[in-house]
C-alpha cells in the first residue's frame, strides 16, 4: 500500500488531532474551569464530613485523591464527545485520517487534560489532608499511567457509547470498573514507598493495564467503524 509523497504519518495526524481537542478544551474551558473546581469541593467534603482527625486524614488523604482523579476524570475523558459531529467525522475520513489514529489523538488529549487536572488538585489535598510525602518521587510515574491509562479508557468508551442515547450514563460505567488497577496500583505506589517497600509492582500493573487497554483500543478501533 502506497502513500502520497509528503502526506502527514499517522503520528503527526495524531498529534495535530490531540492538538485540535486541546484547543477546542481551552476555548471552552470544560475540564479544568468547570471540572477541576468540583473536584476541589469533593476533596474538600471528606474533611467536613471526617472532622479534624488530622492523621485519620492523613491515613485517607493519598487515595481519596485519586478516587477523585477517577471520578472527575473520566468527566474529563468524556466532555470532548461533543467536539467532533458527523460532519467534522466525514471530513477528517475523506483526509485519510484512520479510525485508530483518531482514537489515539482523542486518548493523547485525554491524557494531557489528566495531567492538568492532577497537578491542580493535587495542592489542593495536601492542604487539606497534609499527607505523608515521603515518597513523593514515585508520584510523577503513577501520575502518569493513571493519566495515560484513564484517557485510553475515556476514548475508548465514548467510542463505544457515540450515537447511544444513554451516552454520558453509559460511558462512566465502561469506564470506572477497568479503572480499578489503576487506582489500586496509584494508591499502593505511596504507600510502599512511605513504608521502604519497593514500588516497582505497583507500577508494573498500571503499565499492564495500559498497555492492554491500549492494545484493545487498537483492535477495536476498525471493527467500531464499521458498525457505525
Amino acid at each position: 500500500m502506497t502513500t502520497l509523497a509528503g502526506a502527514p504519518t499517522p503520528l503527526r495526524q495524531c498529534v495535530e488531532l490531540a492538538g485540535k481537542d486541546l484547543r477546542a478544551e481551552a476555548r471552552a474551558g470544560e475540564a479544568l474551569l468547570v471540572t477541576v473546581p468540583f473536584g476541589a469541593i469533593g476533596l474538600l467534603l471528606v474533611p467536613l464530613a471526617v472532622g479534624t482527625d488530622t492523621p485519620l486524614l492523613r491515613e485517607i488523604g493519598p487515595g481519596l485523591y485519586w478516587v477523585v482523579v477517577l471520578l472527575f476524570g473520566v468527566l474529563v475523558t468524556l466532555r470532548a464527545s461533543t467536539v467532533d459531529g458527523p460532519a467534522q467525522l466525514d471530513l477528517l475520513r475523506l483526509c485519510g485520517v484512520g479510525p485508530g489514529t483518531r482514537l489515539a489523538g482523542r486518548a493523547l488529549a485525554n491524557t494531557v487534560l489528566l495531567l492538568g487536572v492532577q497537578a491542580l488538585l493535587g495542592p489542593v489535598a495536601v492542604v487539606l489532608y497534609d499527607p505523608d510525602l515521603s515518597g513523593w518521587p514515585w508520584l510523577a510515574p503513577a501520575a502518569l499511567l493513571v493519566a495515560g491509562g484513564l484517557g485510553v479508557l475515556g476514548a475508548l468508551a465514548d467510542a463505544l457509547a457515540q450515537g447511544l442515547a444513554g451516552r454520558t450514563t453509559l460511558g462512566p460505567l465502561l469506564v470506572a470498573p477497568l479503572a480499578v488497577p489503576l487506582l489500586l496500583g496509584a494508591t499502593q505506589v505511596l504507600t510502599a514507598a512511605r513504608y521502604d517497600r519497593t514500588a516497582w509492582p505497583w507500577l508494573a500493573l498500571m503499565l499492564t493495564a495500559d498497555l492492554l487497554t491500549a492494545l484493545a483500543a487498537a483492535l477495536c478501533a476498525a471493527h467500531l467503524e464499521e458498525a457505525r
